[in-house]
């Protein structure tokens, strides 16, 4: 009885018969050769765009400026829209 229940619930186990031989080649997996020099690089990318300038969308006249300066920026002039800090919160 549990096996047709088994083979009820578990029908998949009919169609690793149905694969005809020889089953076709798998690719080689792409590992990375050298991955200090890979993270290295990809450390080096984020942190040229955390500290530098350039454009997110062009068309739209949207860019990113050093990370440092927006920090600043906001601090100074706060976010638009955001609300104001209530001073007597109980």
């Amino acid at each position: 009885m549990l096996a047709v229940v088994a083979n009820l619930l578990f029908p998949q186990h009919r169609l690793d018969r149905l694969l005809a031989a020889p089953l076709p080649p798998m690719a080689a997996p792409a590992l990375q050769s050298d991955p200090p020099a890979d993270m290295a690089a990809f450390r080096a990318a984020d942190m040229a765009r955390l500290n530098g300038f350039g454009w997110v969308d062009r068309a739209h006249g949207v860019a990113h400026v050093p990370i440092g300066q927006a920090m600043r920026q906001v601090a100074r002039d706060g976010i638009p829209d955001w609300p104001a800090a209530v001073a007597d919160r109980p």
